[in-house]
């Protein structure tokens, strides 16, 4: 406010000042008198002042003529002057209104008008980090491939467009099924951007495709680190990497690697049951057998599981079928009404001959959790007690109809696995096995007690059928799977059989 206050008082005395100059020189008597070429002019003062007017005027212009002139020749001959800059502004006006055009193009979906625009917009800008952008974009939306990865090369070439032309380049090579050198495209990308989250997630992605374990582990704990990742996420990760490596180590004969990894994978993750087994052979074969038992037990106490079963029969061999009874007792105490407890006690009953208590011990899953598993166990049961051939086969018939029990089932895509993997061999995910029911539809899982059973209701059967009851389950030429259950459902196998 004050400084327009003063504009505007200065403009006044300006205007003031000249209107008394030319006032005072419109009073001064007398004239000027000029003399050129023979020749003599007066003027009056005001006069004379309009005529310097005039002259200062035209000797502006003429000034400026001069100007453009040399500027013309200047243009010519290729300098910068303000004509060039005139048409250079106008250029790259036309420029980014093509840069515009292209990248509304390429978001309709347009890829040949796409390609028209960046090319057009190429030749009008020196904005080289924009327009082969643009150009490699619009390539691909084309399907030109090779055309988008010239464009991606030339991008590497820029230090501000390194990134983004190394970025394209891997996701043309992920397109082409070329894992490996994705990867190292990826490898490079990270270290140009180590925080971009996107790319943490790829650069791990593609490590734990290749089986990379160690730097899939790295980058792991530098997303911790970065705070693109939960750390209770990664100290399940980091175990599942862990004894990913265990697995790989002891395939190639590591032994040492290994044993330092499966048990740095059950420190990181009690609950992993394939961790707390092979943690617990590390520890049997150091003959630390406190340290191997401890290690099932907390894994049994968080997730009862036949594995773990399994992997506790193994740490001695109990020639009597009470005592092995007695020295499951810890951990069948630990959750005891879980219905894999059960199934495990049922199991070590049948090895026992116990059948009164093997019932006991099954209680009512065969009306809560009928699957195959529990089925073929009552099977067995009433043919310990001495059932009649039809009410066994009356179990068997609903054995094979049931559906399986639990398995190893990817979270992602239903998948089942016959054992545990650190990636799902369908979807490649990560840790996405979980022990659990699998989809509605699946086929049964035959226990031991059950083929067993198999392989007597097949010779009663033989008598009164043409076709034998084994060939109807399974062909020839296959063989049954191993289950789930213990060593003690095996010898209820052999006494069964």
């Amino acid at each position: 406010m004050i400084w327009s206050i003063l504009k505007m008082a200065l403009f006044v005395a300006i205007a003031a000042a000249l209107a008394w100059g030319a006032a005072y020189v419109q009073d001064t008597p007398g004239v000027i008198t000029f003399a050129f070429a023979g020749r003599e002019r007066e003027l009056t003062p005001l006069a004379f002042l309009i005529a310097l007017l005039v002259l200062f005027v035209a000797f502006w212009l003429v000034i400026k003529l001069v100007g453009l002139v040399l500027a013309v020749l200047r243009f010519l001959t290729g300098d910068e002057t303000a004509l060039s800059r005139y048409f250079d502004k106008s250029r790259e006006r036309r420029g980014y209104a093509a840069l515009s055009d292209g990248m509304i193009a390429l978001a309709a979906g347009d890829g040949a008008r796409a390609t028209a625009r960046a090319a057009k917009a190429d030749r009008l800008l020196a904005r080289p980090e924009l327009t082969r952008i643009l150009a490699a974009q619009a390539a691909e939306l084309s399907g030109d491939t090779s055309g988008a990865q010239e464009h991606y090369k030339v991008l590497l070439a820029d230090k501000s467009t390194r990134y983004v032309g190394i970025v394209g380049l891997m996701k043309a090579r992920l397109a082409a099924n070329d894992t490996k050198a994705a990867l190292q495209l990826a490898e490079r990308a990270f270290a140009l951007r180590p925080r971009d989250k996107l790319m943490q997630d790829t650069l791990f992605d593609l490590q734990i495709r290749a089986g990379h374990w160690g730097g899939a582990r790295q980058t792991l704990r530098y997303k911790v680190k970065s705070g693109t990742l939960p750390r209770d996420v990664a100290q399940r990760r980091e175990a599942v990497l862990l004894l990913g490596d265990a697995m790989k180590a002891h395939a190639a004969g590591d032994g040492p690697r290994a044993r330092a990894d499966a048990l740095s994978a059950n420190r990181a993750a009690p609950g992993l049951v394939p961790a707390a087994v092979l943690a617990a052979q590390v520890h049997a074969g150091d003959g630390n057998m406190r340290a191997a038992t401890a290690a099932l037990r907390k894994a049994w106490g968080q997730q009862p599981h036949p594995d773990l079963a399994a992997a506790w029969d193994g740490l001695a061999d109990d020639a009597d079928a009470q005592a092995r009874i007695a020295r499951f007792q810890p951990l069948l105490k630990l959750a005891p009404d879980h219905a894999e407890s059960r199934i495990l006690d049922c199991e070590l009953q049948l090895a026992a001959e116990d059948f009164p208590a093997a019932r006991r011990a099954l209680g009512n899953l065969a009306s809560t959790s009928p699957n195959g598993r529990v089925l073929s166990l009552m099977a067995a049961i009433v043919q310990g007690e001495g059932g009649e051939e039809h009410e066994v086969r009356a179990w068997l018939a609903r054995a094979l109809a049931a559906p399986r029990g639990e398995t190893w089932v990817c979270e992602s895509c239903n998948h089942l696995h016959a054992k545990w993997a650190p990636l799902c061999e369908n979807c490649q995910g990560l840790d996405t096995l979980h022990w659990a029911l699998p989809p509605e539809g699946s086929a049964a899982e035959l226990s031991p007690s059950m083929l067993a059973l198999l392989a007597k209701s097949q010779t009663l059967q033989a008598a009164d059928e043409d076709t034998p009851l084994d060939a109807e389950i399974m062909p020839e030429d296959e063989e049954p799977e191993a289950s789930d259950g213990t060593a003690a459902a095996d010898e209820a196998e052999n006494r069964q059989t």
